[in-house]
């Protein structure tokens, strides 16, 4: 088990350096801004949408590492899911990072985002795994008020 923490934090150190889908889209269909106030995470999620799904996504702000490799790590996985996908991904993570998934196989379904399932041994770090996702959310309903985690 060390061995699999280890490339867990492998993972999730190397998205933190080199957070994929980084960047400001040029003219996204929604945008929102989530703040963590317990870490100082700031985060603007960009969506460019076609329909129902996700064509383009990006993310900009600061962050620790293990907000800034799941919002990196979302990004990538969520780039062409539809809006209900994007949920669904989002109560499976949710379940994982806070301990709550019944099996392994939530796990399997999130694929390498299960490298956040450690997560739920420091409960003060949830927020910071899921902040990311509720700013997401808050885009694609179209909220304008700045998501917090608090």
């Amino acid at each position: 088990m060390p061995d699999l923490r280890d490339l867990y934090q492998e993972l999730i150190l190397e998205h933190s350096k080199a957070p994929r889908n980084y960047r400001e889209l040029t003219t996204p269909d929604r945008k929102a801004e989530g703040y963590n106030p317990l870490c100082g995470d700031r985060f603007t999620v960009y969506l460019k949408m076609q329909g129902d799904s996700i064509q383009d996504i990006g993310f900009q702000g600061s962050g620790c590492a293990i907000s800034k490799a799941s919002a990196s790590m979302m990004t990538q996985t969520l780039k062409g899911k539809t809006q209900t996908e994007a949920q669904e991904f989002f109560e499976r993570f949710h379940k994982v990072v806070t301990g709550q998934a019944a099996s392994t196989n939530g796990h399997q379904e999130l694929g390498k985002l299960a490298v956040f399932s450690g997560v739920s041994e420091f409960p003060m770090r949830v927020k910071c795994a899921t902040l990311a996702w509720h700013t997401l959310q808050a885009a694609l309903e179209g909220k304008q008020d700045a998501v917090s985690t608090e």
